[in-house]
């Protein structure tokens, strides 16, 4: 591994372990959450682009057709498009049918996520160049696009085995937007790409949040400078995120299971502030994910951290 911790690296590979121990997971139990995650997904990726439904309205879109009063038709095509989009992935993967990553597949993901907002554009390459607001470089030359994703395909050939799923994920994610080969649409086309690999190695759906919004477009500029520790840490800490909820839900009664609360509570319980608690999350150095704007974490996390701590002071 190369940019990725190993302690995370470890504890992600310990709960995916176990989340494969409980298989065959129980149908409708595992229905329910990957329903849940599909539409959390669709709600956050539309959102961080400036989408203005609520998790709550984009669930009410895609679950009963309804029509939010006073929100865009835009709005609404978004979500229903964005959730094809992820039921064409489910679809791949389940069925267990041959998707490579190609040419192809990108602009077939990108033609069902604008195909009711952009149809004249969607699943094409963009034909002359591009600013992106508040960003710190510019999209290659719309002339290059063809020849940058030849080479990003060759790229995920060549890699795919060189790096962890994780880092090799994070930066497929990293380069896809770089090139940017879409006029709209390049971030949630990633996005899903990126699950393509994580739903293929057994992971769950994995989610970046739009209260993150801020930090996921810090690291990827710090990507585009070619720093991408912060990156793939992000990304490793929104992977651990799914597979906490995962066995949250999953795990039976009869087996133990992990309870969460918020960094103030358990801050009354041990010898650290919640502000402490904050920044050890944060450094992806505790167990802990985030639900809506608060991390969470257990107390057998933090013991784990304790424990850790004491290890290498020992060691020392």
């Amino acid at each position: 591994m190369i940019y990725l911790d190993i302690k995370i690296a470890n504890r992600i590979e310990e709960k995916l372990n176990k989340l494969n121990d409980l298989r065959p997971l129980p149908k409708s139990a595992l229905k329910k959450l990957q329903n849940h995650l599909r539409i959390e997904m669709t709600y956050n990726s539309n959102a961080i682009e400036g989408n203005s439904l609520t998790l709550k309205e984009t669930a009410l879109v895609i679950n009963e057709g309804i029509t939010v009063k006073g929100k865009p038709l835009k709005d609404h095509l978004e979500a229903r498009d964005h959730i094809m989009a992820l039921d064409y992935l489910y679809d791949l993967v389940e069925n267990g049918k041959n998707h490579t990553i190609s040419e192809h597949l990108i602009r077939s993901i990108h033609q069902i996520i604008m195909q009711d907002t952009d149809k004249n554009w969607a699943g094409v390459y963009r034909n002359s160049n591009v600013i992106i607001t508040g960003a710190d470089y510019n999209p290659p030359d719309a002339l290059d696009i063809s020849h940058k994703m030849k080479d990003f395909i060759d790229w995920i050939k060549n890699n795919k085995k060189k790096f962890h799923i994780i880092e090799f994920s994070a930066l497929l994610h990293h380069k896809l937007v770089f090139i940017h080969p879409f006029f709209d649409g390049n971030g949630r086309t990633a996005r899903i790409i990126m699950n393509s690999f994580f739903l293929q190695y057994g992971f769950p759906l994995v989610i970046i949040l739009k209260n993150d919004r801020k930090r996921y477009y810090r690291v990827l500029s710090q990507a585009d400078k070619e720093n991408y520790k912060p990156l793939v840490q992000f990304i490793a800490q929104s992977v651990e995120r799914s597979l906490d909820l995962y066995l949250k839900i999953l795990t039976p009664t009869s087996k133990k299971r992990e309870n969460y609360y918020i960094l103030s509570e358990l801050a009354k319980r041990f010898p650290y502030s919640a502000k402490y608690l904050n920044l050890l999350a944060r450094q992806g150095k505790l167990e802990a994910h985030k639900e809506g704007r608060n991390w969470v974490s257990s107390d057998d996390a933090i013991r784990r951290y304790i424990e850790g701590r004491e290890r290498k002071r020992r060691i020392n």
